[in-house]
């Protein structure tokens, strides 16, 4: 197992420390670095399913207001 040391302010630790108080900190500590981690992750899909999204939307050729009407009036019954 490895041991990481970083810096905090004194009230989260504090505050931290108070609302773990009969709990193991350290897998608390771990569970909460595990869910960042995952939480980037999906940051970095969302933002380069947008990417994708918007260059995509680059490469189409502009659809005048009377062509969008049009295809929406041919899809309805």
């Amino acid at each position: 197992m490895a041991t990481m040391n970083f810096s905090i302010p004194d009230e989260i630790k504090e505050e931290f420390q108070r609302t773990f108080a009969h709990e193991n900190r350290s897998a608390v500590v771990a569970q909460l670095l595990k869910q960042a981690v995952e939480e980037r992750k999906r940051q970095q899909v969302r933002s380069a399913a947008i990417d994708a999204l918007l260059q995509l939307r680059r490469e189409q050729a502009p659809v005048s207001d009377q062509e969008i009407a049009q295809a929406r009036k041919a899809d309805r019954p």
